[in-house]
């Protein structure tokens, strides 16, 4: 999640690609007691593209993909397009670079070596989480059932895959973004896999070499905060990147509103990209709203698919250190309102709407300077005396007077699943994954437990009460997104094993009465041993009938088999109680693990 990115400013070269694939060996770490579940000796990394061998920069990571056979009886073997071979890249640095990189690799090795399992590489990128190249459009294998007609579009994951393998350390959240996406059209499948051309990939890509430090992992202690501070600012004097152009990776979700499609991360500005008739992927531009937008918001705005306007925000670690702002059902962006109540920064991933109100969560997760000064520790941190609280604001709010805050102690959250009115405005009601152990959120994901609950406040007595949903450890959990700010029956959630690997999906009832203490799981579906999946997305089988039940349609994720290499697109009935598999897409290369996708109709790629 490129996601904590601007908010908190806080690659090895290889040979070119052999025909043979090539095995990058790494030695054993010694064991840790910070990740008794990690046991790695060797990393293998092959390159089998679709068609053609492709030719890479000497100073770019070699990619992996593996096509293993199915177990599923075959249909048909599709014919996969071809791509022709790209002419060989020699990048000869220039002097400046060559001293820049030189310095770069000594803060590396010698002020700030990747000694946490959290921002090593050797950890960070092993298995499924290692990065793949580029794929153009390359038609798929329907192995199991047949893709139904609603499914006519895009299916689109975000995610990071850095573009070099890091030189040093390296969190999961500071790779470049990806997106993933398989066009179905008529039953047939075509998968795709582009980065986002955001502004700094470009300039790495052009310079052959990182150029802009990772935010997550690159300003630990303040020794190495400082150097790499130093040669940041030397690298732009001298003219290798601009940051008035952005710095951010776009690598956390997608959005479409007002006829557009975005990429997004909250370290930058919006990209704005579009699907070609063929399935490719094309990154249009850095989208600034005619000069509205200046500065970069969340990577989760909440769409309203009732008045087609988005709602939006940002956070950062100057007052105000919450701004509120929306788009308007054409895209134009209304004038911001800032939010001097909340009194210091923090960590502010998501938030939830009603029809009335907006939600924000002020949780434990903060600037925590001294930690990076003293301890040698991020800047990001935790504050266990903190008592979180929940904010709420009319969405249409002028004055930032209307925003009340609500204590609500132990309730830490970095995704927010849905909110609604009660008692004709009230009360509101907010679901959300609740961090048990959030001071492990960025150091030890495994550690995560995420259970859902339900909070509801009384606006007229200030009355705050918890219910919980489910006890089981849940994260990216969706909706049907017809039901965003209004009162929705079913969650469809991903379960940890532990996170940030994802080993199924269930589906919650959140309808019960706070006085029932019954586990609110009505069907589930786990994929086995060794498979891991990505969140999941509803998609509505009649989007445009209004009588159409809430649940009545199709969960789909991408699932990737650790002991085959294989990765496959699933499509499960979210009526039935197992959540069962209605048709499954042998994808031709591996697809690594990643954040928020998001399904694109046809008639919405269309616009675009």
């Amino acid at each position: 999640m490129d996601a904590f990115s601007s908010s908190f400013l806080s690659p090895l070269s290889h040979p070119n690609l052999l025909s043979s694939p090539p095995t990058i060996t790494i030695a054993k770490p010694s064991s840790s007691p910070f990740v008794p579940s990690l046991n790695i000796s060797s990393v293998r990394i092959e390159e089998k593209p679709p068609t053609t061998t492709t030719t890479r920069t000497k100073s770019q990571p070699l990619k992996e993909q593996s096509p293993s056979s199915s177990s599923y009886p075959q249909k048909h073997t599709p014919k996969k397009s071809a791509s022709p071979q790209r002419p060989r890249r020699q990048i000869e640095p220039s002097l400046p670079a060559t001293i820049f990189n030189a310095f770069d690799d000594i803060i590396n090795t010698f002020i700030d070596p990747p000694l946490k399992p959290s921002v090593d590489p050797r950890y960070v990128l092993s298995s499924n989480f290692a990065p793949v190249d580029e794929l153009p459009p390359t038609e798929c294998e329907v192995i199991m059932g047949s893709l139904p007609q609603c499914l006519d579009g895009a299916y689109i994951r975000n995610g990071p895959n850095p573009q070099f393998l890091p030189r040093g350390p390296y969190h999961l959240f500071d790779g470049d973004g990806m997106l993933h996406s398989i066009r179905i059209s008529q039953g047939r499948a075509t998968l795709c896999s582009r980065y986002v051309k955001t502004y700094k990939y470009t300039v790495e890509h052009n310079a052959g070499s990182p150029v802009i430090p990772n935010v997550f992992s690159g300003f630990n202690g303040l020794t190495a905060s400082a150097a790499r501070g130093a040669l940041t600012a030397a690298r732009a004097i001298a003219g290798q990147f601009n940051p008035g152009n952005g710095i951010g990776l776009a690598n956390t979700s997608l959005a479409f509103f007002g006829d557009n499609l975005y990429a997004l991360g909250e370290s930058d500005l919006p990209y704005a990209v579009k699907l070609t008739a063929d399935g490719d992927i094309v990154t249009l531009s850095r989208h600034d709203f005619d000069g509205k937008l200046f500065m970069s918001m969340t990577a989760h705005p909440k769409i309203d698919s009732d008045t087609g306007e988005a709602f939006a925000f940002r956070y950062g670690p100057v007052p105000p250190f919450l701004t509120f702002f929306h788009f308007d059902a054409d895209g134009r962006k209304q004038p911001d309102l800032p939010i001097f109540s909340m009194t210091r920064p923090s960590f502010l991933h998501d938030f939830a709407i009603t029809k009335k109100y907006a939600i924000f969560a002020d949780i434990q997760i903060g600037m925590n300077p001294m930690e990076m000064i003293v301890g040698g520790g991020s800047p990001v941190g935790t504050d266990p005396a903190k008592v979180p609280r929940l904010g709420v604001i009319p969405r249409y709010a002028k004055d930032e007077s209307e925003m009340r805050w609500f204590d609500v102690p132990g309730f830490n959250i970095i995704h927010a699943v849905n909110a609604w009115d009660e008692e004709e405005g009230d009360a509101v009601v907010m679901v959300a994954p609740n961090i048990l152990s959030v001071e492990h959120t960025l150091e030890r994901m495994d550690l995560i437990h995420a259970s859902v609950e339900k909070v509801r406040i009384d606006l007229k007595t200030g009355m705050v009460s918890r219910h919980p949903v489910s006890a089981r450890n849940l994260d990216f959990a969706v909706i049907n997104p017809a039901f965003v700010g209004k009162k929705n029956r079913y969650v469809y959630a991903a379960v940890g094993d532990p996170m940030p690997k994802i080993s199924g999906v269930v589906k919650l009832d959140v309808s019960v009465s706070e006085g029932d203490r019954r586990e609110c799981t009505v069907a589930s579906r786990m994929y086995g041993p060794g498979c891991y999946g990505g969140e999941p997305f509803f998609v509505a089988r009649e989007p445009n009938n209004p009588e159409a039940e809430e649940d009545d349609g199709y969960v789909v994720t991408y699932l990737h088999d650790e002991k085959s290499g294989e990765s496959k697109f699933l499509v499960m009935d979210a009526k039935s109680p197992d959540l069962d598999i209605v048709a499954a897409v042998k994808l031709p290369r591996r697809v690594p693990y990643g954040f928020h996708g998001l399904f694109v109709r046809e008639s919405d790629l269309n616009k675009l």
